[in-house]
């Protein structure tokens, strides 16, 4: 199905809408999943949460289960429904926004999974990654790149010249799931198996079984999708022996995907918008042009950089994604993650450091320093520039004089810090003017972390009002574009706003040897599991 007549058709169906709008955004995180009711002004009308249950059936393994997913989320979509006093006939449109990576293959003819959900955290498959990133047949692969490279001078072959496989990437654990389920491999070939992340599975249950599909964004993300030649990577899936027919269709994120079976709410409701969570969120920021720059504090921290329509090829671990796609026209972004940010701040309060989040930034402002402690995070490896799946968190530099004030200092400062090397990595590599930084999720709640972050950076950091729901208002926003509520982006960016703007302080002086101090720290965390 084309942009176009994805508008088209989404067009027919709401044509010339003048009414207020009722448009339900669904963000699907790591932690919950939450259902928004949205007017014409980009409020919130209604709400409802769950929380999502994780599996952790082994050390490093990291699971969902599908049908319960589902059904958590049609309750929730429900109940904002309810809650914001509408029919589900008065829905205008339904769109999905994801945590991406997170997988799953079931049966084509059953829609029975085949397992349940392996998250974008999971380890099973470092092992895997260990193995393939040494590689003669890799090798083989980074060499032969590089020299088309020297003579092409084309940009992909300048990413697969430095190609290396990671843990929260797709690839290596769908290879595992095909060489450990019994029998799946066969009924792959077979053409029996449909294989998708969460955008997908919910698509497929969403209009009982009738699509199977997802966009460019959350494909792009997989690893096994290649954004230079906006296809399935025919090179990725022969490398690794992935067969190509389970893959689900990639449409443009803002446009009809198809429609909510009316068993479901009792009504049919247009859906049209899937997206990964850092889309939506960096589309929620209004960040439409090249150049604009977004970081995400939630469970992990991801900086998005808008790089317009060319993809970014990295060589310091960058991914070249695509942001999404409207009409006929891709929007690229460059990203750069630390997988452990919120979750740290989880596990610290959880071991007893604070008793309430909200209360860190106070707790680490009462202390003028760590005391010489340095903290890691590196519960899921370290990942750009450092690209280490075999680190392990550390926290060193203790003596009987640190008190939790300094460790919960020391968590903190390790965020900034990480922030720091990710940014001067986009900086350093994609030589894109920057604008400003826009940043949302949960952590950037706290002042003294942001404020740090641009103190380390010198630049300006702006928080909007909206922050805590950014992907769902992204994804309200695709959503709503692709049946006319709003005619184009510039009618967006009247509905996001500054809540503050973090100007930098001359702090760097004083933290030059804490971060270099650090960066020790970071080398002793390296390569931990490697003998596992």
């Amino acid at each position: 199905m084309s942009g176009e007549s994805d508008v088209h058709e989404a067009e027919e169906a709401h044509e010339g809408i003048k009414h207020e709008a009722n448009i339900i955004a669904v963000d699907i995180g790591t932690t919950s999943l939450r259902s928004h009711v949205y007017d014409n002004h980009g409020h919130i009308k209604a709400s409802s949460s769950k929380k999502i249950e994780l599996i952790h059936p082994k050390p490093g393994w990291s699971e969902m289960d599908p049908e319960l997913l589902y059904k958590q989320v049609v309750a929730c979509v429900d109940e904002s429904i309810k809650a914001a006093g509408i029919k589900v006939s008065e829905v205008t449109c339904l769109g999905i926004a994801v945590q991406r990576n997170t997988c799953l293959t079931w049966d084509s003819k059953t829609g029975k999974p085949f397992h349940n959900f392996i998250t974008w955290q999971d380890l099973r498959a470092r092992d895997y990654v260990k193995s393939w990133n040494t590689s003669l047949t890799l090798k083989a692969l980074n060499s032969g790149s590089k020299v088309l490279h020297t003579f092409t001078r084309k940009k992909r072959f300048l990413s697969a010249s430095v190609l290396k496989f990671m843990s929260p990437q797709v690839t290596l654990r769908l290879l595992w799931i095909l060489d450990n389920i019994p029998d799946l491999r066969k009924k792959a070939l077979d053409g029996e198996v449909k294989f998708g992340c969460i955008e997908s599975w919910l698509l497929w249950k969403l209009t009982g079984s009738q699509v199977h599909a997802t966009d460019f964004s959350c494909a792009s993300a997989t690893g096994l999708y290649d954004p230079f030649l906006v296809s399935w990577s025919t090179i990725v899936c022969g490398l690794v022996n992935i067969p190509m027919n389970i893959f689900p269709d990639v449409l443009p994120t803002s446009g009809v995907f198809g429609h909510v079976d009316e068993s479901v709410f009792g009504s049919s409701i247009p859906i049209t918008c899937l997206v990964g969570d850092q889309s939506a969120s960096m589309f929620g920021e209004c960040c439409f042009d090249v150049g604009d720059i977004k970081c995400t504090l939630g469970t992990g921290m991801f900086i998005d950089l808008n790089t317009g329509e060319e993809p970014h090829a990295s060589i310091a671990g960058l991914y070249p994604l695509i942001g999404w796609k409207i009409g006929d026209r891709l929007t690229y972004i460059a990203e750069g993650i630390a997988a452990d940010t919120g979750s740290t701040i989880q596990w610290a309060e959880q071991i007893g450091l604070f008793e309430d989040v909200r209360d860190t930034a106070s707790i680490a402002e009462s202390v003028e320093d760590t005391d010489g402690v340095y903290f890691v995070p590196a519960f899921c490896g370290l990942q750009a520039p450092i690209n280490d799946d075999k680190a392990t968190t550390l926290m060193i530099g203790m003596t009987p004089s640190t008190t939790k004030a300094h460790l919960t200092r020391a968590i903190l400062e390790s965020i900034a810090f990480r922030f720091k090397l990710l940014y001067e990595t986009v900086l350093s590599e994609t030589k894109i003017p920057l604008s400003y930084i826009r940043v949302d999720g949960g952590v950037c709640n706290n002042d003294f972390l942001v404020q740090l972050m641009a103190d380390l950076t010198n630049q300006v950091i702006n928080k909007s009002t909206q922050t805590d729901n950014m992907s769902s208002l992204g994804t309200a926003f695709f959503a709503g574009l692709a049946v006319g509520v709003w005619k184009d982006v510039k009618e967006l960016e009247k509905i996001r706003l500054t809540e503050r703007e973090f100007h930098p302080q001359p702090t760097w002086q004083k933290y030059k040897p804490v971060f270099h101090q650090w960066e020790r720290a970071v080398s002793r965390s390296q390569k931990w599991y490697e003998e596992s």
